[in-house]
This record gives C-alpha cells, sequence and structure tokens, in this order.
C-alpha cells in the first residue's frame, strides 16, 4: 500500500495547482442593483419587528401589574398591622 505522502509528492505542484485551477470556476460578481431582500425580505422584516414591538408592550403590563400588585399587597399589610397594633393597644 502506498502512503498518502508518496502519492502528494508523485505529483508535481504546478500540476495539481492548475489541476484545482480548472476544477473551481470563476466566482461571479451579481449586479448590485439586482441583488435584494425583495418582498419576502420586507415581509419577515416588518412580521419580525411587529412581533417584537407587541412582546415589549406585553412585557411592560406585565411588570406594572406585578409592581401594582406587589404595593397593594404592602398597603394591605400595613393596614393589618396596623390594625393589630391598635387592637393589642386598646386591651
Amino acid at each position: 500500500m502506498i502512503g498518502m505522502a508518496a502519492v502528494v509528492s508523485a505529483f508535481p505542484t504546478e500540476w495539481a495547482s492548475r489541476v484545482w485551477a480548472a476544477a473551481t470556476p470563476a466566482p461571479k460578481v451579481p449586479n448590485a442593483d439586482s441583488v435584494t431582500p425583495g418582498v419576502w425580505g420586507f415581509v419577515i422584516t416588518f412580521l419580525v419587528a411587529a412581533v417584537t414591538v407587541l412582546l415589549i408592550i406585553d412585557m411592560t403590563r406585565r411588570i406594572r401589574r406585578t409592581r401594582y400588585r406587589a404595593e397593594i399587597a404592602a398597603k394591605l399589610d400595613a393596614e393589618a398591622r396596623e390594625a393589630e397594633a391598635r387592637k393589642s393597644s386598646d386591651h
């Protein structure tokens, strides 16, 4: 069995570079005016932006609701402690 180094060294590097160059097509540069995201690109970008805005609005509502609930719970606790203090001072 022939080793890979022996096979690679058997081919001249100039010949190998010509073979690779012939096998690789030249890159084509597209016209800058014809390369656009198109209608689908606009629609998808618009939908992502709309969903993001809706998620931000929903998150703001949830944070505000949580904060109000915490404030109300704190007021109720304070009123309960105040009522307990009045009740214990009356006895």
